[in-house]
């Protein structure tokens, strides 16, 4: 099955297919400050965000991930990056039914603003709501405490430590070494609090 490029858009942010063309803003948003990429892969160069970008696409074309670039609406201006990633099908259905949200960065004018939260509102709500997935999966380095955190504070349950699971990424890291990875889902019965959660959230944050 595949998943054709499709765009997302809330009030504050807009989650459109990445293309190669979006490289210079994309590097530009990385550059502005990276303390906080402890443990994200975010490219610093030319050469690392096209390679980055060629990356996603490749494996778009192989139908294993929807890359996304964050575009915030107030600016007109790409900020970031997510994706659905492990994009699962089974027999019968002409939508997936699990996936993985995950690969998100975000410029550091753009975090702790409402972007995030409209995001994972949008991303999530095309998946349960549009794809009637089983599952949502959203992981993380076990170490990025910042990260489980924000998790936590979505309400997705914590499933447990998947030991050297996959590659470490950002600059707290070691190369070529392999992270534990804290796993958490979200289930179609817990969607709706979690949906308005997020609602109440973004209510908050228009009316500050």
């Amino acid at each position: 099955m595949r998943l054709e490029p499709f765009t997302l858009t809330g009030t504050h942010v807009q989650l459109e297919p990445l293309t190669r063309e979006h490289a210079p803003a994309l590097l530009a948003a990385s550059l502005r400050d990276r303390s906080t990429y402890g443990f994200t892969p975010v490219p610093a160069s030319p050469e690392e965000m096209q390679g980055y970008i060629d990356w996603l696409l490749g494996d778009a074309a192989r139908d294993t991930v929807v890359p996304f670039v964050q575009r915030r609406l107030a600016d007109d201006s790409p900020v970031g990056c997510t994706r659905y990633l492990n994009v699962t099908w089974y027999p019968g259905r002409d939508t997936p039914a699990e996936v993985e949200i995950g690969g998100t960065w975000l410029a550091v004018d753009a975090q702790r603003t409402p972007i995030n939260t409209e995001a994972k509102l949008l991303l999530l709500g095309q998946a349960f709501e549009q794809w009637n997935v089983f599952r949502v999966a959203i992981c993380t380095d076990a170490l990025n405490l910042q990260s489980r955190a924000a998790i936590e504070r979505l309400g997705a349950h914590f499933e447990g430590i998947l030991r050297q699971h996959r590659q470490s990424h950002g600059h707290l890291a070691t190369p070529g070494t392999a992270r534990d990875t804290a796993a958490y889902s979200i289930l179609p019965g817990e969607w709706p609090a979690i949906r308005a959660q997020l609602e109440r959230r973004l209510d908050r944050s228009s009316r500050s």
